[in-house]
């Protein structure tokens, strides 16, 4: 009788150490499943600079004869959109200089001369676009004389 109730007694104990085996695998996977940080949708400042092109200096008249010297930084939805930009320079740069010859050095002046240059040129830029569009235009340098 002794070893029968040596065999339940094992048999027992087994089972418990398998469930609490189970449980703890289970508490573990749903731990680090929770504990994830949350994707918050926003694009890392280096997702921004992977998808951003960088047009270098140009100084064009104005329509008042006189000139400005600006650089921008371009931003794009992907790096695929970033790609197809960087190959657009000479429509960019064509672009900005038809945009520039119609303001004068008043139109340009203060914050809100800079906010419409830069969403005509995001615009005008979207309508070039294939793969994806620009979303933001940064002017990184600006000098007008």
């Amino acid at each position: 009788m002794k070893n029968k109730g040596s065999n339940k007694l094992l048999t027992i104990m087994l089972i418990i150490l398998v469930t609490i085996t189970l449980l703890g695998v289970v508490i573990f996977v749903l731990l680090t499943q929770f504990n994830k940080p949350a994707a918050t949708g926003e694009p890392t400042i280096d997702d921004i600079l992977a998808a951003s092109v960088d047009v270098p200096e140009l100084t064009t008249n104005l329509a008042d004869n006189s000139f400005v010297r600006l650089k921008l930084k371009i931003t794009t939805d992907s790096q695929e959109a970033a790609a197809e930009l960087s190959k657009r320079d000479f429509q960019i740069n064509n672009l900005l200089i038809e945009e520039l010859s119609e303001l004068t050095e008043e139109d340009l002046q203060g914050k809100q001369g800079k906010i419409i240059l830069q969403s005509t040129v995001k615009s005008k830029l979207n309508e070039l676009m294939q793969k994806g569009e620009v979303v933001e235009v940064y002017i990184t340098s600006y000098i007008i004389q």
